[in-house]
């Protein structure tokens, strides 16, 4: 059991989480207050790691005692490549926030964009709206039955090629770009997964918008809600239930 000085012993489990800036996140200190009331000897070390040292470091956790690690939302596409093993999920979504060590073997898995389906379920939304065709949106269409999505894009051969490739039949789609005036208010729930420097062409948005960046990324959907008075929900906004399932998945 880890005793009150959190101290480490030979048969403590480690894990890292990985970010550029982890050590100013809450998810390390959060997720071992778990482990510390649970009586797991497990403890979870903040890595503050820049891209250029990613490869590096992941790939060396073959032969560390580090049993696994929790990847920030910065690099859970560049650790898809390291990897010896993955879930169809990676897979499919190119993108990884969940390392395991198995021997000398690393194994990919995703599980916030689980905790992010769930929270939608939690507040009973029903109608979102997706903006954007990357990770985190593959990710989250192989996820959605039972909500009733649409996609935005500014680019629609893209969006055409990314319902195709995610399998969504009869897919709403639609186009958003700077030209145009986007009102969200009919959707329970917005969730942007674009890079779009901006968002200004939305004059409305839903009473709850997500996107999964941590407070050290730049947010468009943040700074747009912050000019029409909105909420944002941010992936530090939803450490408390991701820790949870991080513990859950660790423990298990």
């Amino acid at each position: 059991m880890m005793n009150n000085d959190n101290q480490i012993s030979q048969q403590t489990k480690l894990f890292g989480y990985i970010g550029e800036e982890a050590g100013s996140s809450r998810f390390s200190a959060i997720i071992n207050k778990m482990f510390k009331e649970n009586s797991a000897d497990t403890m979870m070390i903040p890595m503050n790691i820049r891209e250029d040292d990613l490869y590096f470091t992941v790939s060396n956790m073959k032969k560390s005692h580090v049993n696994g690690a929790v990847i920030s939302s910065e690099y859970v596409t560049q650790v898809v490549e390291i990897l010896d093993n993955a879930s169809s999920m990676v897979k499919r979504s190119g993108m990884c926030d969940i390392i395991y060590k198995e021997g000398e073997t690393l194994r990919g898995d995703i599980f916030s964009v689980r905790v992010l389906t769930e929270h939608l379920k939690d507040i009973f939304a029903s109608k979102i709206a997706i903006i954007g065709v990357n990770h985190y949106a593959k990710a989250f269409s192989f996820l959605a039955c039972g909500f009733n999505v649409s996609y935005f894009n500014d680019n629609l051969e893209e969006l055409m090629a990314f319902t195709t490739e995610v399998e969504v039949q009869n897919a709403d789609m639609n186009r958003i770009a700077q030209d145009m005036n986007v009102d969200f208010s009919s959707f329970d729930v917005v969730l942007d997964f674009s890079d779009m420097a901006h968002l200004r062409m939305i004059d409305k948005l839903a009473k709850v918008n997500i996107d999964m960046k941590n407070k050290n990324q730049f947010s468009s959907l943040k700074q747009r809600a912050i000019e029409l008075d909105a909420e944002c929900v941010s992936y530090d906004d939803l450490l408390e239930k991701l820790t949870q399932k991080a513990y859950t998945e660790i423990t298990k």
